[in-house]
């Protein structure tokens, strides 16, 4: 089916203000979810003993090999640290200047997905693997090289700045939930086979990264997609919704009435130009031509 061009391109000003205001209460919003240590850690445990318990840990051999080899430890802090702020922007843009029709759909999926993902972090404080006890055999990949890039011991926060950030939203992983996004909309709206590749490759090697770094458990990048999934499905009730509260504050005034551009003429048969006719007119018209 051929791709129509939408009714309404979307203004680039009016669509940065709006990720810019859902990307700041989504931040404000994850700063202010911050839950108890003590409960963030019993729940960071307790998935931990579900993952074993379903032979699913994959968290510990990810670790351990990122911790051991500084060329898959480094690489994988600085993807962590700054891939989901830089691919999924580009990607956005690169749907509103190529698939506009596809933009407004695809913006609408991602910010439901991540309002989601903060009521997840809200409900469920969870305490990531690296900040669990040594004990547990995690290391934290990025405190340990951090000499390396501009994040501390504070997961990916610049030094000095792990105040401002929640350390406890691990479940749900949106980065696992974002980087599916971006592989979605390469896979759906890329031209060459490069594009299907990097649409595959990127959510896989997203999901290695986020645990061999330890700063999520598998079934965080689990309910990741989860959450993406969730927002896949009220996206199209979303957009209607939207269009619905558009159409019912664009429409016209009620009380205005269109013009009548016939003003009173009719045509009747045999005639080519309407005759302006009226209820006295119509009875005049019943005498015969000759008594005129």
């Amino acid at each position: 089916m051929p791709h129509t061009a939408p009714r309404h391109r979307p203004r680039w000003w009016t669509e940065l203000m709006l990720i810019v205001v859902v990307y700041a209460a989504y931040s404000a919003g994850r700063l202010l979810a911050r839950g108890n240590e003590s409960t963030a850690v019993d729940h960071g445990m307790a998935i931990l003993r579900a993952e074993k318990a379903l032979l699913l840990n994959a968290e510990h051999p990810l670790n351990r090999l990122f911790t051991s080899t500084p060329a898959l430890g480094v690489p994988a802090d600085f993807a962590y640290a700054s891939l989901h702020y830089l691919v999924t922007p580009a990607i956005l843009v690169w749907l509103f200047r190529r698939r506009p029709v596809r933009y407004r759909a695809a913006r609408t999926w991602l910010m439901l997905s991540t309002l989601l993902g903060l009521v997840g972090f809200t409900l469920l404080p969870t305490c990531p693997p690296r900040l669990l006890d040594a004990g547990q055999g995690f290391v934290d990949t990025m405190a340990q090289y951090s000499s390396y890039g501009w994040w501390g011991g504070e997961a990916s926060a610049p030094r000095g700045m792990g105040g401002m950030t929640n350390q406890y939203a691990a479940m749900p992983s949106l980065h696992v939930g974002w980087a599916l996004w971006c592989g979605v909309m390469l896979w759906r709206h890329g031209r060459t086979p490069l594009m299907k590749v990097l649409g595959v490759a990127y959510p896989l090697l997203t999901t290695f990264v986020v645990m061999g770094t330890a700063n999520h458990y598998f079934l965080d990048a689990v309910a990741g997609c989860a959450v993406m999934g969730v927002g896949a499905l009220l996206t199209r009730p979303a957009l209607r919704f939207a269009d619905r509260v558009r159409t019912r504050f664009t429409a016209a005034p009620s009380g205005s009435k269109s013009p009548i551009v016939s003003a009173g003429c009719e045509t009747s048969a045999g005639e080519r130009i309407p005759g302006q006719r009226t209820s006295s007119a119509g009875a005049d018209d019943s005498t015969p031509a000759a008594a005129r």
